[in-house]
Protein backbone atom coordinates (compact mmCIF):
# COMPACT_ATOMS: atom_id res chain seq x y z
CA UNK A 1 0.00 0.00 0.00
CA UNK A 2 1.29 3.75 -0.93
CA UNK A 3 1.92 6.44 1.27
CA UNK A 4 2.25 9.83 0.51
CA UNK A 5 5.86 11.06 0.87
CA UNK A 6 6.05 13.40 4.34
CA UNK A 7 8.91 15.31 3.23
CA UNK A 8 12.36 16.38 5.39
CA UNK A 9 11.27 16.58 9.19
CA UNK A 10 13.49 19.68 9.38
CA UNK A 11 11.53 21.73 6.69
CA UNK A 12 8.52 20.95 8.11
CA UNK A 13 9.52 21.84 11.58
CA UNK A 14 11.09 25.23 10.14
CA UNK A 15 7.69 26.21 8.01
CA UNK A 16 5.51 26.06 11.21
CA UNK A 17 7.94 27.48 13.65
CA UNK A 18 8.17 30.62 10.70
CA UNK A 19 4.31 30.20 10.37
CA UNK A 20 3.78 30.47 14.34
CA UNK A 21 6.17 32.99 14.76
CA UNK A 22 4.61 34.72 11.77
CA UNK A 23 1.18 34.57 13.32
CA UNK A 24 2.21 35.46 16.77
CA UNK A 25 3.92 38.66 15.49
CA UNK A 26 0.64 39.66 13.38
CA UNK A 27 -1.66 39.01 16.47
CA UNK A 28 0.91 41.24 18.85
CA UNK A 29 1.12 44.02 16.56
CA UNK A 30 -2.60 43.93 15.37
CA UNK A 31 -3.34 44.29 19.81
CA UNK A 32 -0.63 47.38 19.53
CA UNK A 33 -2.34 49.26 16.32
CA UNK A 34 -5.77 48.06 18.03
CA UNK A 35 -4.54 49.87 21.67
CA UNK A 36 -2.96 52.88 19.70
CA UNK A 37 -5.69 53.60 17.81
CA UNK A 38 -8.26 53.49 20.63
CA UNK A 39 -6.03 55.87 22.36
CA UNK A 40 -5.97 57.83 19.91
CA UNK A 41 -9.87 57.81 19.76
CA UNK A 42 -10.23 58.02 23.34
CA UNK A 43 -7.72 61.34 23.64
CA UNK A 44 -9.43 63.04 20.61
CA UNK A 45 -13.50 62.89 22.28
CA UNK A 46 -11.95 63.42 25.27
CA UNK A 47 -10.46 66.84 23.72
CA UNK A 48 -13.89 67.28 21.51
CA UNK A 49 -15.89 67.29 25.20
CA UNK A 50 -13.62 69.32 26.77
CA UNK A 51 -14.21 71.69 24.33
CA UNK A 52 -18.24 71.41 24.63
CA UNK A 53 -17.71 72.09 27.88
CA UNK A 54 -15.25 75.26 28.01
CA UNK A 55 -17.87 76.79 24.87
CA UNK A 56 -20.72 75.94 26.60
CA UNK A 57 -19.75 77.56 29.71
CA UNK A 58 -18.59 80.69 27.55
CA UNK A 59 -21.86 80.78 25.80
CA UNK A 60 -23.59 80.97 29.64
CA UNK A 61 -21.49 83.60 30.89
CA UNK A 62 -22.47 86.23 27.66
CA UNK A 63 -26.01 85.16 27.95
CA UNK A 64 -26.62 87.76 30.92
CA UNK A 65 -25.07 90.52 29.32
CA UNK A 66 -26.01 90.08 25.42
CA UNK A 67 -23.12 91.73 24.68
CA UNK A 68 -22.55 90.12 20.85
CA UNK A 69 -19.50 91.49 19.98
CA UNK A 70 -17.28 90.95 22.86
CA UNK A 71 -18.50 87.37 22.60
CA UNK A 72 -17.18 86.67 19.36
CA UNK A 73 -13.91 88.00 20.38
CA UNK A 74 -13.44 85.36 23.91
CA UNK A 75 -14.37 83.03 20.63
CA UNK A 76 -11.49 84.07 19.01
CA UNK A 77 -9.46 84.14 22.07
CA UNK A 78 -10.65 80.92 22.55
CA UNK A 79 -8.94 79.04 19.32
CA UNK A 80 -6.05 80.49 19.49
CA UNK A 81 -3.16 77.63 19.69
CA UNK A 82 -5.32 75.49 18.30
CA UNK A 83 -5.60 75.51 14.68
CA UNK A 84 -7.08 71.83 14.28
CA UNK A 85 -10.34 72.83 15.48
CA UNK A 86 -12.89 74.40 14.09
CA UNK A 87 -16.35 75.94 14.76
CA UNK A 88 -19.97 77.01 13.24
CA UNK A 89 -22.54 78.31 15.35
CA UNK A 90 -25.77 78.66 13.45
CA UNK A 91 -29.45 80.39 14.60
CA UNK A 92 -32.07 77.80 15.00
CA UNK A 93 -34.86 79.52 14.08
CA UNK A 94 -33.89 80.82 10.69
CA UNK A 95 -30.56 79.15 9.92
CA UNK A 96 -28.37 82.37 9.48
CA UNK A 97 -24.76 81.85 10.61
CA UNK A 98 -23.87 83.26 14.10
CA UNK A 99 -20.22 82.66 13.90
CA UNK A 100 -17.69 81.09 12.13
CA UNK A 101 -13.81 79.39 12.91
CA UNK A 102 -12.17 77.85 9.91
CA UNK A 103 -14.49 75.50 7.59
CA UNK A 104 -15.62 72.76 9.95
CA UNK A 105 -16.51 70.84 7.04
CA UNK A 106 -17.16 66.98 8.13
CA UNK A 107 -14.76 65.05 5.25
CA UNK A 108 -11.90 63.29 5.36
CA UNK A 109 -10.00 62.59 8.69
CA UNK A 110 -12.50 64.78 10.99
CA UNK A 111 -14.35 64.14 14.03
CA UNK A 112 -16.96 66.41 14.30
CA UNK A 113 -19.38 67.14 17.13
CA UNK A 114 -22.92 68.63 17.36
CA UNK A 115 -24.96 70.18 19.79
CA UNK A 116 -27.16 73.11 21.01
CA UNK A 117 -26.30 75.46 23.32
CA UNK A 118 -27.98 78.83 24.04
CA UNK A 119 -27.67 82.40 22.12
CA UNK A 120 -25.98 85.19 24.02
CA UNK A 121 -29.51 86.64 23.81
CA UNK A 122 -32.82 85.39 24.99
CA UNK A 123 -34.67 86.42 22.31
CA UNK A 124 -32.31 84.75 19.83
CA UNK A 125 -33.45 81.55 20.25
CA UNK A 126 -31.19 78.53 21.02
CA UNK A 127 -27.80 77.99 18.55
CA UNK A 128 -26.68 74.90 16.70
CA UNK A 129 -23.36 74.32 17.30
CA UNK A 130 -20.65 72.36 15.18
CA UNK A 131 -17.26 71.26 16.30
CA UNK A 132 -14.77 69.81 14.56
CA UNK A 133 -11.46 68.27 15.10
CA UNK A 134 -8.90 67.48 12.64
CA UNK A 135 -7.41 64.44 12.90
CA UNK A 136 -5.18 64.03 9.80
CA UNK A 137 -1.45 64.01 12.19
CA UNK A 138 -2.98 61.73 14.16
CA UNK A 139 -4.24 59.86 11.19
CA UNK A 140 -0.54 59.65 9.82
CA UNK A 141 0.92 59.12 12.88
CA UNK A 142 -1.29 56.16 12.75
CA UNK A 143 -0.58 54.69 9.28
CA UNK A 144 3.07 55.55 10.43
CA UNK A 145 2.86 53.01 13.50
CA UNK A 146 0.31 50.21 11.61
CA UNK A 147 3.15 50.12 8.56
CA UNK A 148 5.68 49.93 11.34
CA UNK A 149 4.14 47.00 12.96
CA UNK A 150 4.23 45.42 9.75
CA UNK A 151 7.19 45.59 8.53
CA UNK A 152 8.72 44.51 12.40
CA UNK A 153 5.86 41.68 12.32
CA UNK A 154 7.86 40.63 9.36
CA UNK A 155 11.29 40.94 10.07
CA UNK A 156 10.67 39.28 13.15
CA UNK A 157 9.14 36.37 11.92
CA UNK A 158 12.25 35.84 9.25
CA UNK A 159 14.71 36.55 11.60
CA UNK A 160 12.69 33.97 14.12
CA UNK A 161 12.21 31.35 10.81
CA UNK A 162 16.26 31.65 10.47
CA UNK A 163 16.74 31.13 14.16
CA UNK A 164 14.35 28.21 14.11
CA UNK A 165 15.67 26.98 11.24
CA UNK A 166 19.42 26.56 12.89
CA UNK A 167 17.87 24.99 16.25
CA UNK A 168 15.68 22.49 14.06
CA UNK A 169 19.12 21.19 12.25
CA UNK A 170 21.26 21.40 15.45
CA UNK A 171 18.15 19.57 17.09
CA UNK A 172 18.55 17.06 14.63
CA UNK A 173 21.67 16.66 14.66
CA UNK A 174 21.71 13.17 16.64
CA UNK A 175 18.89 12.17 14.16
CA UNK A 176 21.26 12.29 11.63
CA UNK A 177 24.17 11.13 13.60
CA UNK A 178 22.17 8.25 14.22
CA UNK A 179 21.29 7.97 10.50
CA UNK A 180 24.88 7.57 9.84
CA UNK A 181 25.64 4.72 12.60
CA UNK A 182 22.73 2.40 10.86
CA UNK A 183 24.59 3.21 7.04
CA UNK A 184 27.90 1.55 8.49
CA UNK A 185 25.74 -1.31 9.26
CA UNK A 186 25.88 -4.49 7.49
CA UNK A 187 25.70 -8.36 7.36
CA UNK A 188 29.41 -9.15 8.77
CA UNK A 189 28.79 -6.04 11.42
CA UNK A 190 25.53 -6.94 13.24
CA UNK A 191 27.93 -6.79 16.24
CA UNK A 192 27.79 -3.31 16.20
CA UNK A 193 24.95 -1.55 18.63
CA UNK A 194 23.97 1.74 17.89
CA UNK A 195 25.34 4.39 20.75
CA UNK A 196 22.76 6.21 22.58
CA UNK A 197 24.65 7.81 24.82
CA UNK A 198 24.44 11.52 23.18
CA UNK A 199 20.80 10.88 21.71
CA UNK A 200 17.95 12.92 23.10
CA UNK A 201 15.55 10.56 25.78
CA UNK A 202 12.67 10.73 23.25
CA UNK A 203 14.87 8.42 21.00
CA UNK A 204 16.45 5.88 23.86
CA UNK A 205 13.53 3.97 23.16
CA UNK A 206 13.75 3.24 19.46
CA UNK A 207 17.25 3.26 19.96
CA UNK A 208 16.59 -0.25 22.55
CA UNK A 209 14.60 -1.61 20.26
CA UNK A 210 16.42 -1.25 17.20
CA UNK A 211 19.45 -2.55 19.14
CA UNK A 212 17.39 -5.38 20.38
CA UNK A 213 16.22 -5.98 17.27
CA UNK A 214 20.15 -5.96 16.08
CA UNK A 215 20.94 -8.38 18.85
CA UNK A 216 17.88 -10.95 17.41
CA UNK A 217 18.88 -10.61 14.11
CA UNK A 218 22.43 -11.17 14.79
CA UNK A 219 21.60 -14.56 16.35
CA UNK A 220 19.55 -15.62 13.67
CA UNK A 221 22.08 -14.69 11.16
CA UNK A 222 24.53 -16.91 12.89
CA UNK A 223 21.78 -19.26 13.04
CA UNK A 224 21.28 -19.46 9.39
CA UNK A 225 24.78 -19.36 8.64
CA UNK A 226 25.40 -22.41 10.84
CA UNK A 227 22.40 -24.08 9.71
CA UNK A 228 23.86 -23.95 6.20
CA UNK A 229 26.49 -25.36 7.71
CA UNK A 230 24.83 -28.05 9.06
CA UNK A 231 22.48 -29.42 6.54
CA UNK A 232 25.74 -29.32 4.61
CA UNK A 233 27.28 -32.00 6.74
CA UNK A 234 24.29 -34.06 7.17
CA UNK A 235 23.49 -34.80 3.58
CA UNK A 236 26.79 -34.91 2.97
CA UNK A 237 27.66 -38.09 4.69
CA UNK A 238 24.12 -40.18 3.13
CA UNK A 239 25.69 -38.84 -0.16
CA UNK A 240 29.03 -39.81 0.02
CA UNK A 241 27.66 -43.03 1.25
CA UNK A 242 25.51 -43.53 -1.89
CA UNK A 243 28.32 -42.45 -4.43
CA UNK A 244 30.55 -44.46 -3.20
CA UNK A 245 28.35 -47.96 -2.79
CA UNK A 246 27.35 -47.54 -6.26
CA UNK A 247 30.85 -47.03 -7.76
CA UNK A 248 32.01 -50.03 -6.11
CA UNK A 249 29.15 -51.73 -7.10
CA UNK A 250 29.75 -50.50 -10.90
CA UNK A 251 33.71 -51.58 -10.93
CA UNK A 252 33.19 -55.00 -11.35
CA UNK A 253 30.42 -57.63 -12.59
CA UNK A 254 28.08 -58.62 -9.18
CA UNK A 255 25.44 -61.27 -8.90
CA UNK A 256 21.72 -60.37 -8.26
CA UNK A 257 22.24 -60.58 -4.42
CA UNK A 258 25.26 -58.63 -4.06
CA UNK A 259 23.39 -55.58 -5.89
CA UNK A 260 19.95 -56.30 -4.06
CA UNK A 261 22.06 -55.73 -0.60
CA UNK A 262 24.21 -52.62 -2.39
CA UNK A 263 20.18 -51.49 -3.40
CA UNK A 264 19.23 -51.72 0.55
CA UNK A 265 22.48 -49.97 2.06
CA UNK A 266 21.53 -47.30 -0.91
CA UNK A 267 17.61 -47.10 -0.08
CA UNK A 268 17.99 -46.54 3.65
CA UNK A 269 20.66 -43.94 3.46
CA UNK A 270 17.73 -42.39 0.77
CA UNK A 271 15.59 -42.69 3.38
CA UNK A 272 17.57 -41.03 5.62
CA UNK A 273 17.66 -38.28 3.14
CA UNK A 274 14.65 -37.73 2.38
CA UNK A 275 13.16 -37.76 6.50
CA UNK A 276 16.11 -34.64 6.63
CA UNK A 277 14.23 -32.87 3.87
CA UNK A 278 10.90 -33.92 5.12
CA UNK A 279 11.34 -32.47 8.65
CA UNK A 280 13.43 -29.06 7.20
CA UNK A 281 9.86 -28.67 5.51
CA UNK A 282 7.85 -29.11 8.09
CA UNK A 283 9.86 -26.82 10.02
CA UNK A 284 9.82 -24.12 7.26
CA UNK A 285 5.80 -24.15 7.26
CA UNK A 286 5.84 -23.98 11.11
CA UNK A 287 8.07 -21.35 10.42
CA UNK A 288 5.56 -19.22 8.27
CA UNK A 289 3.15 -19.39 11.09
CA UNK A 290 1.13 -23.00 10.21
CA UNK A 291 -1.40 -23.62 13.21
CA UNK A 292 -1.98 -27.16 14.41
CA UNK A 293 -5.16 -29.20 13.55
CA UNK A 294 -7.27 -29.46 16.95
CA UNK A 295 -9.55 -31.87 17.16
CA UNK A 296 -11.43 -32.95 20.89
CA UNK A 297 -8.56 -35.21 22.34
CA UNK A 298 -10.21 -37.04 26.07
CA UNK A 299 -6.80 -37.93 27.26
CA UNK A 300 -3.43 -37.24 26.58
CA UNK A 301 -1.80 -39.90 28.90
CA UNK A 302 -3.84 -42.30 26.80
CA UNK A 303 -2.20 -40.66 23.72
CA UNK A 304 1.15 -40.70 25.43
CA UNK A 305 0.76 -44.59 26.65
CA UNK A 306 0.05 -45.50 22.82
CA UNK A 307 3.35 -43.77 21.99
CA UNK A 308 5.17 -45.46 24.80
CA UNK A 309 4.63 -48.70 22.99
CA UNK A 310 6.43 -47.64 20.19
CA UNK A 311 9.24 -47.40 22.39
CA UNK A 312 9.13 -50.16 24.34
CA UNK A 313 11.66 -52.52 22.64
CA UNK A 314 14.14 -49.15 22.95
CA UNK A 315 13.50 -48.87 26.55
CA UNK A 316 13.78 -52.23 27.60
CA UNK A 317 17.34 -52.11 25.94
CA UNK A 318 18.27 -49.10 27.68
CA UNK A 319 17.33 -51.00 30.87
CA UNK A 320 14.90 -47.70 31.53
CA UNK A 321 11.00 -48.03 32.86
CA UNK A 322 8.29 -45.46 31.94
CA UNK A 323 5.37 -44.04 33.67
CA UNK A 324 2.82 -41.29 33.03
CA UNK A 325 1.69 -39.34 35.27
CA UNK A 326 -1.16 -36.73 35.52
CA UNK A 327 -3.55 -36.29 32.68
CA UNK A 328 -6.17 -34.04 30.83
CA UNK A 329 -8.00 -33.72 27.78
CA UNK A 330 -8.49 -30.57 25.36
CA UNK A 331 -8.57 -30.16 21.33
CA UNK A 332 -5.11 -30.99 20.13
CA UNK A 333 -3.37 -31.91 16.78
CA UNK A 334 -3.11 -35.65 17.82
CA UNK A 335 -0.75 -37.20 15.36
CA UNK A 336 1.57 -33.78 16.03
CA UNK A 337 1.78 -34.74 19.44
CA UNK A 338 2.68 -38.03 18.95
CA UNK A 339 5.32 -36.70 16.76
CA UNK A 340 6.59 -34.37 19.30
CA UNK A 341 6.13 -37.43 22.36
CA UNK A 342 8.09 -39.85 20.13
CA UNK A 343 10.67 -37.37 19.99
CA UNK A 344 11.15 -36.35 23.57
CA UNK A 345 11.01 -39.88 24.60
CA UNK A 346 13.37 -41.07 22.23
CA UNK A 347 15.92 -38.38 23.51
CA UNK A 348 15.06 -38.92 27.09
CA UNK A 349 16.02 -42.91 26.00
CA UNK A 350 19.38 -42.13 24.55
CA UNK A 351 20.42 -40.14 27.33
CA UNK A 352 18.96 -41.44 30.18
CA UNK A 353 20.79 -43.19 32.90
CA UNK A 354 20.96 -46.66 32.67
CA UNK A 355 18.36 -48.54 35.45
CA UNK A 356 16.39 -45.09 36.14
CA UNK A 357 12.69 -44.15 35.06
CA UNK A 358 11.33 -41.87 32.55
CA UNK A 359 8.44 -40.03 33.70
CA UNK A 360 5.94 -38.36 31.26
CA UNK A 361 4.42 -35.57 33.06
CA UNK A 362 0.83 -34.17 32.34
CA UNK A 363 -0.16 -31.00 33.79
CA UNK A 364 -3.01 -28.76 33.40
CA UNK A 365 -6.85 -28.03 32.94
CA UNK A 366 -8.68 -28.54 30.50
CA UNK A 367 -9.39 -24.38 28.73
CA UNK A 368 -5.89 -23.83 30.18
CA UNK A 369 -2.07 -23.98 29.44
CA UNK A 370 -1.28 -27.41 29.39
CA UNK A 371 2.24 -28.44 29.84
CA UNK A 372 3.63 -32.19 28.76
CA UNK A 373 7.32 -33.10 29.88
CA UNK A 374 9.17 -35.77 29.87
CA UNK A 375 12.00 -36.10 32.93
CA UNK A 376 14.56 -38.55 32.97
CA UNK A 377 18.01 -38.85 34.83
CA UNK A 378 21.37 -38.41 33.74
CA UNK A 379 24.01 -35.79 32.86
CA UNK A 380 22.89 -32.71 34.05
CA UNK A 381 22.76 -30.33 30.83
CA UNK A 382 25.24 -27.26 31.08
CA UNK A 383 23.60 -23.73 31.46
CA UNK A 384 25.42 -23.12 27.68
CA UNK A 385 23.70 -25.81 26.15
CA UNK A 386 20.00 -25.50 27.77
CA UNK A 387 18.82 -22.51 25.85
CA UNK A 388 20.44 -23.82 22.32
CA UNK A 389 18.54 -27.56 22.60
CA UNK A 390 16.02 -26.61 20.28
CA UNK A 391 18.20 -25.06 18.00
CA UNK A 392 18.40 -27.26 14.76
CA UNK A 393 20.80 -29.55 14.29
CA UNK A 394 22.58 -28.62 17.70
CA UNK A 395 23.72 -31.34 20.13
CA UNK A 396 25.40 -31.00 23.08
CA UNK A 397 27.63 -33.65 22.33
CA UNK A 398 30.17 -32.23 19.66
CA UNK A 399 31.37 -35.56 18.84
CA UNK A 400 28.06 -35.63 17.10
CA UNK A 401 26.96 -39.23 18.82
CA UNK A 402 24.34 -41.90 16.31
CA UNK A 403 25.00 -38.85 14.24
CA UNK A 404 23.88 -42.30 11.45
CA UNK A 405 20.15 -42.35 13.20
CA UNK A 406 20.12 -38.75 14.18
CA UNK A 407 20.20 -35.36 12.46
CA UNK A 408 19.42 -33.46 15.19
CA UNK A 409 16.22 -32.18 14.57
CA UNK A 410 13.56 -33.92 16.42
CA UNK A 411 13.94 -30.85 19.47
CA UNK A 412 13.31 -28.59 17.11
CA UNK A 413 10.42 -29.97 15.51
CA UNK A 414 8.76 -30.28 19.18
CA UNK A 415 9.36 -26.55 19.44
CA UNK A 416 7.52 -25.83 16.11
CA UNK A 417 4.59 -28.15 17.77
CA UNK A 418 4.66 -26.21 20.63
CA UNK A 419 4.29 -22.91 18.65
CA UNK A 420 2.01 -24.25 16.27
CA UNK A 421 -0.42 -25.15 19.64
CA UNK A 422 0.04 -21.60 20.48
CA UNK A 423 2.43 -22.27 23.09
CA UNK A 424 6.65 -22.85 23.84
CA UNK A 425 9.32 -25.05 24.38
CA UNK A 426 10.16 -25.58 27.98
CA UNK A 427 13.69 -27.18 28.78
CA UNK A 428 15.13 -27.58 33.07
CA UNK A 429 18.09 -29.34 33.74
CA UNK A 430 19.77 -29.60 37.77
CA UNK A 431 21.10 -31.98 39.87
CA UNK A 432 21.03 -34.67 37.42
CA UNK A 433 17.37 -34.17 36.43
CA UNK A 434 16.66 -32.89 32.99
CA UNK A 435 12.84 -32.11 32.42
CA UNK A 436 12.52 -31.16 28.57
CA UNK A 437 9.02 -30.93 27.33
CA UNK A 438 6.48 -28.09 25.77
CA UNK A 439 3.74 -26.08 27.05
CA UNK A 440 0.33 -25.95 24.66
CA UNK A 441 -2.86 -23.60 25.24
CA UNK A 442 -6.20 -25.34 24.54
CA UNK A 443 -7.68 -22.64 22.58
CA UNK A 444 -6.98 -22.61 18.97
CA UNK A 445 -3.88 -20.37 17.42
CA UNK A 446 -4.53 -17.77 14.97
CA UNK A 447 -5.94 -18.21 11.35
CA UNK A 448 -2.97 -19.18 10.36
CA UNK A 449 -2.36 -22.31 7.50
CA UNK A 450 -2.77 -25.72 8.57
CA UNK A 451 0.31 -27.94 9.68
CA UNK A 452 0.69 -30.95 7.41
CA UNK A 453 -0.23 -34.30 8.11
CA UNK A 454 1.70 -36.67 10.06
CA UNK A 455 -0.56 -39.02 11.52
CA UNK A 456 1.24 -42.13 10.18
CA UNK A 457 4.91 -40.68 10.52
CA UNK A 458 4.34 -39.40 13.80
CA UNK A 459 4.53 -43.32 15.80
CA UNK A 460 6.64 -45.20 13.29
CA UNK A 461 9.91 -42.31 12.72
CA UNK A 462 12.61 -42.92 15.23
CA UNK A 463 12.69 -40.58 18.23
CA UNK A 464 14.82 -37.85 16.52
CA UNK A 465 12.53 -37.16 13.37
Amino acid sequence: MSRSRIGSLGRRLSYWLALQSLAGLVVVCAAVYGATHLGFQARQSEELLQKQVQLRHLLAESSHDGDVVTLKHKLDDFFIGHPDMALALTRVADGSEFYRRSSPTPTGDVRVARFAVPAPAPEQGSLEAVLALDIREDAALLRRIGLTLAVAALAGALLVSAGGFVLVRLGLRPLRDLVNQTRQLAADTLHRRLDGSAQPEELEPLIAQFNELLGRLELAYAQLEGFNADVAHELCTPLATLIGSTELALRKARDAGELRDVLGSNLEELQRVASIVHDMLFLSQADRGASARRVPTPSLAELARQVCNYHEAALVDAGLTLEIIGDTAGSFDTPLLQRALSNLIGNATRYAQRGSTVRVEITGKPGDEVQLKVVNRGVTIGPDDLPRLFDRFYRADSARSDADRNHGLGLSIVAAIARMHGGRPLATSSGGISAIGMSLKEAAAGNGPSAPAASSEATTVSPEH
